[in-house]
């Protein structure tokens, strides 16, 4: 069966980084866009960046832009977040997902999902 298994998070204090891992089994994984996504207690589930089949092409929301970067290794099953410069606000447990169409924002939009890690960033 499918598997997206996150791994890499934790606390860091404000201004540090953390990069984030979610290894893929039981798919193809080149044949998948690969997002994440966060949820913060209380809050909706929202997303953060995506990144194309090949890796050629990333798409990120606003508020992550030139602090985040989405990666990928096909070879390896895996794709990365590397967060930089972390904003108390980018608290929230960080979900991967695989789906079909690239820029997709919507949480229907993935049909596979991983189990989350936590990443606090403390003020």
């Amino acid at each position: 069966q499918v598997q997206l298994v996150e791994s890499g998070g934790g606390l860091v204090q404000a201004g540090g980084s953390l990069r984030v891992s979610c290894a893929a089994s039981g798919l193809t994984f080149s044949t998948y866009i690969m997002g994440w996504f966060r949820q913060a207690p209380g809050k909706e589930r929202e997303f953060v960046a995506t990144i194309n089949r090949s890796g050629s092409s990333t798409f990120y929301t606003e508020s992550v832009k030139g602090r985040f970067t989405i990666s990928r290794d096909n070879r390896k099953n895996t794709v990365y977040l590397q967060m930089n410069m972390l904003k108390p606000e980018d608290t929230a447990v960080y979900y991967c997902a695989a789906g079909q169409v690239f820029r997709a924002q919507e949480v229907m939009n993935y049909g596979y999902w991983g189990q989350g890690t936590q990443v606090t960033a403390s003020s």
